[in-house]
């Protein structure tokens, strides 16, 4: 059998099921630390490892220029984080959390850049 490298079903729905706590967390400030409830920031996407055991998280601060605070506030706290996300979550075994910052928007805007740039429309105007 092929082995392809897109996330299954399952990983896909525990990592959403997992985002969507991780939100209700941070949302209401039950981390219990200060610096992190001040921060504001999303959770963009969390993805899962293929055994379920690691769950990566992406969050982007919604300050510009906050990134690498609230990574390591998130990082910080991320073993109690765990423990607050496991009753709320109907799953075997409470994978362990890592906290990434997101960048797909910075990569979307540096595309939209060169598209838009004066050597590229000369080269699409021509077409």
């Amino acid at each position: 059998m092929p082995h392809s490298s897109a996330p299954s079903q399952r990983m896909l729905r525990a990592g959403e099921l997992i985002r969507h706590a991780l939100a209700d967390v941070f949302m209401r400030g039950e981390t219990g630390d200060p610096e992190l409830e001040r921060l504001k920031f999303s959770v963009v996407e969390v993805q899962m490892s293929p055994d379920l055991k690691i769950a990566t998280a992406f969050v982007r601060p919604l300050v510009v220029g906050e990134e690498r605070k609230v990574l390591h506030a998130c990082t910080r706290n991320q073993n109690y984080i765990r423990g607050l996300l496991a009753p709320k979550l109907d799953m075997k075994f409470m994978p362990q959390l890592r906290f990434r910052i997101d960048t797909s928007l910075d990569y979307a805007s540096k595309i939209d850049n060169i598209l838009h740039s004066p050597h590229v429309a000369q080269d699409l105007e021509k077409k």
